[in-house]
């Protein structure tokens, strides 16, 4: 099993900035490729980015540029630094975690956080 814990989700105004954290436990952090998902109201859980276990880094178009994916092995943290917030960004942000590889379809991903909420206002 492996358990996510994600934080540093906030209110913030259009144009700030946030970092979000998920931390992981309960297996060898390094194994696994890790991935940001959001759930907005209303709207269904769609990808943010992802990183594989080598740092490799891959992004939705609607936050290409703006935000960051990062991992540290050593403290079993992977990190989104979220850059040039707009409203529609306002979300549910999820960390998701698989084994070895990013998977290609979202329900692949096994193990899911609960949850940080990040609003920004206009």
């Amino acid at each position: 099993q492996v358990q996510l814990v994600e934080s540093g989700g906030g209110l913030v105004q259009a144009g700030g900035s946030l970092r979000l954290s998920c931390a992981a436990s309960g297996r060898t952090f390094s194994n696994y490729a890790m991935g940001w998902f959001r759930q907005a109201p209303g709207k269904e859980r769609e990808f943010v980015a992802a990183i594989t276990r080598s740092g490799g880094s891959t992004y939705a178009d609607s936050v290409k540029g703006r935000f960051t994916v990062s991992r540290d092995n050593a403290k079993n943290t992977v990190y989104l630094q979220m850059t040039s917030l707009k409203p529609e960004d306002t979300a549910v942000y999820h960390c998701a975690a698989n084994r070895m590889v990013v998977p290609t379809y979202q329900n692949d991903w096994h193990y899911w956080g609960q949850g940080t909420q990040v609003t920004v206002s206009s």
